[in-house]
């Protein structure tokens, strides 16, 4: 399955077209490698974002094979690393 495609898939990131942004903008590695939106993801594979929150590294454990319902996306990867993005103090 293709990357961007996983990723509104599972519901990592809401559309398709965000997620190929990300991809285009080198917000997205695949196995510490910056990633195309159309490369083909596999079980195993570690995925790190950079999203608006934070950085996120998760493992796909599987990979859907047609549609799934909003809530069940993280069936299909695992967390591996949570870090928020610092906001800034004050006013």
């Amino acid at each position: 399955m293709r990357i961007d495609l996983y990723l509104s898939t599972t519901g990592l990131v809401k559309r398709r077209t965000v997620a190929r942004e990300f991809c285009d903008a080198g917000k997205v590695k695949l196995n510490g490698k910056t990633a195309k939106p159309g490369k083909e993801v596999k079980t195993g594979d570690e995925l790190a974002l950079s999203l608006s929150s934070g950085r996120k590294v998760i493992e796909i454990t599987d990979i859907p094979t047609k549609s799934i319902r909003k809530n069940e996306g993280e069936n299909y990867y695992k967390l591996k690393e949570f870090e928020p993005k610092q906001r800034k103090q004050g006013f």
